[in-house]
């Protein structure tokens, strides 16, 4: 099997997957899934795909990461890993889609506006 890549973006951060055959590793910007997000619960969301279509250690994953903070780095992920699952075996699209991993997460940052101090938020308003 050659190297199958995708993209995955949530937020700002962009996740860009390269999976080839192998023991299950997942290397991210050059650190181990653990090393790169310490907490159980986002190695947990990163796993998610694997573990819903039961090939955790099937395939190598090696990963460049790049903006967003670490909730929307995760979700990045586990996207652009979906994606390329999808691309080695397109039977298992209808159990990731019925989860929810292949939908991109189309919400952004609003951005500021001239004369307010946030995106919707005003400055106090004085009558007198």
């Amino acid at each position: 099997m050659e190297v199958v890549n995708a993209l995955g973006r949530r937020k700002a951060a962009i996740a860009r997957v390269f999976v080839s055959e192998g023991k299950g590793q997942i290397t991210i910007n050059k650190r181990d899934l653990a090393v790169y997000f310490p907490s159980p619960i986002l190695q947990y969301v990163v796993k998610q795909p694997l573990n819903k279509i039961g090939v955790v250690e099937k395939y190598d994953i090696k990963v460049n990461l790049d903006g967003g903070g670490y909730k929307g780095q995760a979700e990045a992920l586990r996207l652009a890993i979906a994606r390329a699952l999808v691309k080695i075996n397109p039977e298992s699209k209808p159990a990731l889609k019925s989860e929810g991993f292949m939908t991109r997460d189309p919400r952004e940052v609003e951005r500021k506006k001239p004369g307010r101090p946030k995106a919707r938020k005003r400055f106090q308003f004085s009558k007198r």
